[in-house]
């Protein structure tokens, strides 16, 4: 079947594409883009007045299962990532149990092919339940699909453990993602060390909690000559020693949550747990620098760290509320609106930090709509504004700062690999 998605605004930064062309699918592939394709005999999708982009890409998803199925499912995971025009999403490794063998990435991969939306890349952890004491099956995980692994939700403590990590990751040519925390300076902190904390009498967490690691890490990054990717950057500290990293030739990337690009300490003001998350929204020299990184690719891309709780967990006193918000369903909206829009940001660039970059980092052959890649994209509507409501949130998660918020930018339609799976907000299961 021959699929013409026509009229529409193509907007691929892999390709260097900013104009209006038709796009031509076959069996799951695109195979042609043009100004003008004959449309007898297709199935014409009308993408007019639209922007069609690469199917985005998210480097940080919380998918819960298995062990947490009250707060997320594979399947409604997929569900808020195909309404929130993702393709691709990470399947972090904080189940339980614990993502550290093949067998639990396995289970992942039947769930993740059960639901059929979205594609799912698993990541594994670095050290066995996570618990930071003994290196997990790495290389077994890898042959099992994980593309990556981590112990996000805290930091890898030990040093050795660490380097010896970064070398089994060089041989298996995958990424190694940390959560830069040093755990003895972060404490009980609830927000950040700022004067936010002190006006709610609230232990605060500092920079220093991130950036102490971050410099061990960069080390050992640099001895090792794997590649570390540092995930939630939230300091204007944090962006200096990348920069520098990188500067020197280190193999170093770095991501940054839309949380953290518009929002600073003062929305947890009126302990607000909504806004509770780890890292803490910082200050607002800490945004300005965040975003300059994003603009200059300090920063290489934009992840949701899409974190769900269930309301009676996220509306409790703020001291006992976990850490984290839900993403999939308000990121790239919230980006266009905030950051593209006003012009602190290009299309090209937030395109090229949402889908491209990710897809690189990962190392799977997405994130670009050329000739012979899958036809994994997302239709987007500019035109017309819509407001962020937590209640029609597709996950089962609605913990958001951002409920009521106006946006542009709304997914229209999610398209994988040739298959319309959302429309109009709408899944279209398989």
């Amino acid at each position: 079947m021959e699929i013409l998605i026509q009229g529409g605004t193509l907007v691929d930064p892999s390709q260097d594409v900013y104009e209006q062309q038709d796009i031509l699918i076959r069996d799951g592939f695109i195979v042609q883009i043009a100004q003008s394709i004959d449309s007898a005999g297709k199935t014409v999708i009308d993408a007019a007045g639209k922007l069609v982009i690469p199917g985005l890409i998210d480097l940080h998803t919380h998918l819960r299962e298995p062990g947490g199925e009250h707060k997320e499912t594979v399947l409604t995971g997929c569900r808020a990532a195909a309404a929130g025009g993702y393709t691709s999403i990470t399947a972090l490794p904080n189940t339980n149990p614990v993502m550290d063998d093949w067998r639990t990435v396995n289970y992942v991969n039947m769930l993740a092919d059960r639901a059929g939306l979205v594609r799912v890349w698993p990541v594994g952890a670095v050290s066995k339940n996570s618990a930071g004491k003994e290196m997990a099956e790495i290389g077994t995980m890898v042959k099992a699909g994980v593309k990556a692994v981590t112990d996000d939700g805290r930091g890898v403590a030990d040093a050795r453990l660490l380097k010896n990590a970064l070398l089994y990751c060089k041989q298996f040519g995958i990424p190694l993602f940390e959560h830069c925390e040093e755990e003895s300076l972060a404490g009980d902190g609830q927000l950040h060390e700022g004067v936010v904390a002190v006006k709610l009498g609230l232990p605060g967490i500092s920079s220093s909690s991130e950036t102490v690691m971050l410099a061990r890490d960069l080390l050992l990054a640099e001895e090792s000559g794997a590649h570390l990717h540092i995930m939630h950057v939230s300091t204007a500290k944090a962006v200096e020693m990348i920069r520098q990293a990188k500067a020197s030739g280190l193999n170093v990337t770095a991501e940054v949550t839309p949380h953290h690009l518009l929002l600073t300490e003062e929305a947890a003001d009126g302990y607000n747990s909504m806004a509770k998350m780890k890292p803490p929204l910082r200050t607002d020299a800490d945004v300005k620098a965040l975003r300059l990184a994003l603009a200059d690719g300090t920063i290489d891309a934009v992840a949701t760290d899409h974190a769900p709780h269930t309301e009676a967990e996220k509306t409790g006193d703020f001291q006992s509320a976990p850490f984290g918000i839900v993403g999939l369903e308000t990121a790239f909206p919230l980006l266009y609106t905030h950051l593209v829009k006003p012009g602190l940001l290009t299309l090209d660039q937030l395109i090229d930090r949402m889908s491209c970059r990710p897809a690189a980092i990962l190392g799977v052959p997405h994130g670009s709509l050329k000739p012979g890649f899958a036809a994994d994209l997302a239709v987007i509507d500019v035109s017309n504004e819509q407001v962020i409501d937590r209640h029609s949130f597709l996950s089962k998660g609605k913990n958001t700062p951002f409920d009521g918020w106006p946006v542009y930018g709304v997914p229209a339609i999610t398209m994988v690999a040739g298959r319309v799976i959302m429309k109009d907000g709408i899944i279209l299961d398989a």
